[in-house]
């Protein structure tokens, strides 16, 4: 009995149809973020125990608490401005849904057209030549 070699399995594989990954500075402050809330979400627990003891470190705490919650705001308004910059500074159309959605399609049908015949998709396939009037 003869043993087929097998291929090593791989440890990550990436799903191409998956959701497309954030850009890296919407991803470093999002994750900036998240931690900053999660820091202000465990320093206000504990300020709220520290009330119901009665323990002299309740107030420098709540104090902490009132600016950490300020700094956590500022952080989630950072992660939708950076977004706002680097869709504006990289080009991405806006344009409405409908229109996107045919340019989707004539470069879907490009490619289709290009495999088939084993080539790549040229501007004659349709891509990149304006869009047709929608009956």
């Amino acid at each position: 009995m003869e043993h087929e070699a097998e291929a090593p399995r791989q440890l990550w594989v990436d799903d191409e149809k998956g959701v497309q990954r954030m850009p890296d500075p919407v991803r470093r402050a999002a994750v900036r973020a998240v931690m900053l809330t999660a820091v202000t979400l465990i320093q206000a627990m504990v300020a709220f125990l520290l009330t119901m003891t009665e323990s002299w470190l309740a107030f420098p705490l709540v104090l902490t608490s009132v600016a950490s919650t300020v700094a956590a705001t500022w952080t989630v308004l950072d992660v939708w401005v950076t977004r706002q910059v680097w869709n504006q500074r990289h080009g991405v159309v806006s344009m409405p849904s409908s229109t996107a959605r045919q340019l989707r399609r004539e470069r879907r049908r490009a490619r289709r057209a290009a495999k088939r015949r084993g080539g790549e998709p040229s501007a004659a396939d349709g891509v990149g030549a304006p869009m047709a009037e929608a009956a």
